[in-house]
């Protein structure tokens, strides 16, 4: 099974047991259904999710084709297979997060998602939009607000009290 240290051990993204003291799994296995496919530079690696695929050419997307793209792209090349991965910067901010807010099928539990603002001090009041797409705009906002709390703070706060360390280039990156 394919292991990447820090990240998670080859299983899909799940929220972190409440009881248990460990880190939450927040990696699938490289080479899952989709099966291996070649890169730009003729290395296999697994496929570009067909969910993603399908979504690349959407128009009226908040997110440009061209992002979504070099998301699947460049998680495609770190030998991440799953939907989840393959639509976000996949650092580990997003990695935390989709451990601790997603659901097993991969779709945000946004109850969750605000426990963890509300943790961090992430004032969230004013994004009430419940329109087409909400659930997307709401964890992208989120995420933002997020980093920079993080970042500045040093540390993910969960809302069971546990924190999480951010590694030192992940927060020089986000330092303002």
């Amino acid at each position: 099974m394919w292991y990447n240290p820090g990240v998670g051990d080859g299983e899909r993204p799940a929220r972190r047991a409440a009881s248990s003291g460990e880190r939450s799994k927040t990696m699938t296995n490289a080479y899952d259904e989709y099966g291996p496919s070649l890169d730009a530079h003729g290395e296999y690696g697994p496929a570009i999710h067909p969910d993603v695929a399908a979504d690349m050419d959407k128009a009226r997307s908040v997110v440009k084709n061209a992002y979504k793209r070099k998301y699947a792209e460049r998680a495609r090349s770190n030998g991440h297979a799953s939907k989840v991965a393959q639509r976000s910067t996949w650092d580990w901010l997003a990695q935390s997060l989709a451990g601790e807010c997603n659901q097993p099928s991969g779709a945000l539990d946004v109850d969750a998602f605000l426990a963890l603002l509300d943790a961090n001090g992430v004032d969230h009041s004013r994004w009430t939009n419940r329109s087409k797409g909400w659930e997307g705009r709401l964890r992208m906002t989120g995420r933002l607000a997020l980093q920079r709390v993080v970042a500045a703070a040093g540390a993910l706060f969960l809302p069971d009290g546990e924190e999480l360390v951010p590694p030192a280039e992940w927060v020089a990156k986000f330092q303002n």
